[in-house]
């Protein structure tokens, strides 16, 4: 099969590129690993008319291509189920209810975190989306870990954990892992600290009727034919006259440039002739995947509602660290999400299913009472375990990858051209960052061709 363009990777990226391509006239083939299209989003029917959604699922306001899809392909979208009060466990107590962005904590704790908080907002404004290396203060930033700041930057051991569940939320990662000039960049990327973390007018602001997935299923339907699924990428050979893909399947594809819409880690898992230039390929050595465990616990009913509760949850302790009322539009069955991250993501990743569920299922009665020990089902996705991700939510970087790297994320190789979330410069780790930067690598494609 030829064109003039083959695209690795039927995710949100990889079918953005391949439509504005086709837009502008240019044949493609999406070739894509999977037996599905979307990547990272993957929605599954469970039970009747019980969807499950198994990886990407939440719409933030400011995340515009987006809804512009969702609208074009009639998804509509509901608020994230938000009535009454949070709950928070700090380890210093019980559980305690709360409304409003802050928790109940010890005013010291709360005023520390505040502190550092506002110390961060400065920082964040201080970052080039397009080139965070360059930052007056990138070296000094990029040196350090988040946990080595916040130990500098906070007074109280409070405070301190949650920048650790913030990291854990955020990246599914451990504050020990993560660059502070990662932190600042992917904030100001994706509108602010709180923005991050929050459901109304915050990236966990709305769900879709159907699932996310389904806008996916509506662009490839549109490429028709030129996607091919089943047919994982081994091999890409490239000249300056073409690329040709070829891998198990046995289909070689020909054309005159190549997008690559595979995370880092995952591209660098190709085998490239002639192999890429050593400045790229020790960035792809660089930017691991976050540890994520969604679980599922299914219900007659959200009865945590009748006690005022939202059914959203932050702990310090774990091993489930946040959770969120993920029912239905209708409300029925009810439906608690929970999140094992990071180091508890990590470590339970290891453990068999009937211990990583009675760990949740622990942690949620801590939440929501005696009731929600028992679930008519549980449910769960392990993102590191999936072949074709190894991770979720997204890749992140470590300590000194951004100043020693950095400019090696986004720039193209010949006819080599790089999409992905993660080469995002707004939104970057989200869905929307993968639509952007689709259309980012295509306009690349275009100029390239004249």
């Amino acid at each position: 099969m030829d064109a003039d363009v083959v695209v690795v990777g039927a995710g949100f990226a990889g079918l953005a590129a391949a439509q504005k391509l086709r837009e502008a006239g240019v044949s493609v083939c999406v070739v894509e690993a999977r037996d599905r299209v979307g990547g990272r989003v993957f929605d599954e029917v469970i039970e009747g008319d019980l969807l499950i959604e198994r990886g990407g699922q939440w719409l933030g306001g400011g995340q515009h291509r987006m809804h512009a899809l969702a609208r074009r392909y009639g998804v509509r979208q509901y608020p994230t189920y938000g009535e009454g009060s949070n709950v928070c466990e700090l380890g210093d107590g019980p559980p305690s209810r709360y409304r409003g962005l802050v928790p109940k904590a010890s005013p010291v704790v709360l005023a520390d975190f505040r502190q550092s908080q506002a110390r961060l907002e400065r920082m964040i404004s201080k970052v080039p989306l397009e080139a965070p290396w360059a930052a007056a203060r990138a070296m000094l930033w990029d040196g350090e870990t988040v946990a080595s700041w916040a130990r500098r930057a906070c007074l109280t051991l409070g405070a301190r954990r949650l920048w650790q569940l913030y990291c854990e939320a955020v990246f599914s990662v451990q504050a020990s892992d993560l660059s502070l000039l990662h932190l600042l960049f992917y904030a100001r990327s994706g509108g602010g600290l709180e923005a991050l973390v929050t459901t109304e007018n915050g990236v966990n602001e709305t769900r879709s009727v159907g699932g996310l997935q389904q806008i996916a299923k509506a662009m490839a339907t549109e490429l028709g034919d030129d996607v091919m699924l089943s047919a994982p990428v081994r091999e890409i050979r490239h000249s300056g006259s073409g690329v040709v893909v070829g891998g198990d399947s046995g289909r070689v594809v020909s054309a005159a440039h190549c997008v690559i819409s595979l995370p880092p880690t995952l591209a660098g898992r190709l085998v490239f002739r002639p192999a890429l230039p050593g400045f790229r390929d020790q960035l792809t050595q660089r930017v691991p995947m976050g540890t994520v465990i969604k679980c599922f616990a299914v219900y007659d009913e959200p009865f945590w509602r009748r006690d005022g509760l939202t059914g959203q949850a932050t702990s310090a302790i774990g091993p489930v660290k946040v959770t969120f009322d993920n029912s239905p539009p209708t409300g029925s069955p009810g439906v608690l999400l929970a999140f094992l991250e990071g180091g508890q993501g990590r470590a339970l990743g290891r453990a068999d299913v009937a211990r990583r569920r009675h760990q949740v299922l622990r942690c949620l009665v801590r939440f929501f009472g005696p009731r929600a020990a028992k679930p008519e089902r549980y449910i769960e996705q392990s993102w590191a375990e999936e072949e074709y991700s190894r991770g979720c939510y997204s890749g992140h970087f470590p300590p000194g990858v951004w100043t020693a790297y950095g400019p090696a994320l986004r720039a193209p190789i010949g006819r080599l051209h790089w999409a992905g979330t993660e080469t995002a410069t707004e939104y970057t780790g989200f869905i929307e960052g993968a639509v952007r930067s689709g259309e980012r690598a295509a306009a690349e494609v275009l100029e390239a061709r004249g």
